[in-house]
Order: structure tokens, then sequence, then C-alpha cells
């Protein structure tokens, strides 16, 4: 019964470590997954900064055509980048899901454990019981059976 239990332990523990390790995993992809939200948060402020400098541009009483056509491609980059920060950031999305749903699984596995421990030390304390139970019987009976 004790061997079976440092087994059960043994088990759990490397369960536990392994729930561990996902939950850090899954930690360092939601900071990576933040900091591209960060960074596409900062090409939209750079293309609404620079659409306020074009319209800037626009309403003055001289304009110059090549800022305004070189403000243009810039922002048709950015949107090109912002879209490109926007499938990135789905996929990690769908690492992150992915991760979240392996440490489910582990989680499941070791609350398992946890509970198959849990019963075995309550049988194992109900041997014990047992035993006491009947050591005292048959002193008991003993001290009975002697008067």
């Amino acid at each position: 019964m004790k061997k079976f239990s440092f087994r059960l332990q043994a088990v759990l523990d490397v369960r536990q470590k392994e729930l561990e390790q996902k939950q850090q995993e899954m930690a360092s992809i939601v900071k990576r997954l933040n900091e591209q939200i960060e960074e596409l948060e900062q090409i939209y402020l750079q293309e609404s900064q620079t659409l306020a400098s074009l319209e800037d541009i626009c309403s003055s009483p001289m304009l110059d055509v090549a800022t305004i056509s070189s403000s243009n491609g810039y922002l048709l980059k950015l949107s090109q980048d912002a879209k490109k920060q926007l499938r990135v950031i789905e996929n990690t999305k769908l690492i992150l899901k992915a991760k979240q749903q392996e440490i489910s699984e582990i989680y499941k596995k070791v609350k398992v454990l946890e509970k198959l421990k849990e019963k075995q030390e309550e049988e194992y304390y109900k041997n014990i019981e047992t035993k006491l139970a009947k050591e005292i019987d048959d002193m008991v009976t003993t001290r009975y059976k002697v008067s």
C-alpha cells in the first residue's frame, strides 16, 4: 500500500511540475501577445499622427506634393503593417488557446491524482483504525476470559 502511495506521489509531483511548466509557457505567450498588441497600437498611433500631419500639410497655403505623396506611401505601409500585425496577433491567440487546452487537460489529471491520493490516505487510516479496533477487542476479550 505504501509503495503504491509513493509511486502515486511521484506521478503527482511530475504532473504538478508539468502543469507549472505549461503555466509558465502560457505566461510567456500572454506576455508576447501583449507586446504584439502594444506594437499594433503603436502602428495605429503613427497612422493617426501621419494623418494629422497630412491634414496640416493639405490645409497650408503651399501644397508640397512630394511630402503628400511620401506621407500617402507611409500610410499605405502602416496599413499593411497593421494587417500583418493583426494576423500575428490572431496566430498568437490560437497558440494561447491551444496552450490553455493543454493546461486544462493537465490540471484535470492533477486533480484526479490528488483525489486518488486522498482516497488512498483515507483507506490507509481506516485500515489503521480497524486494526486498532481489533486489538482493543482482543484485549477486552482476553481480559473477559481471564476474569
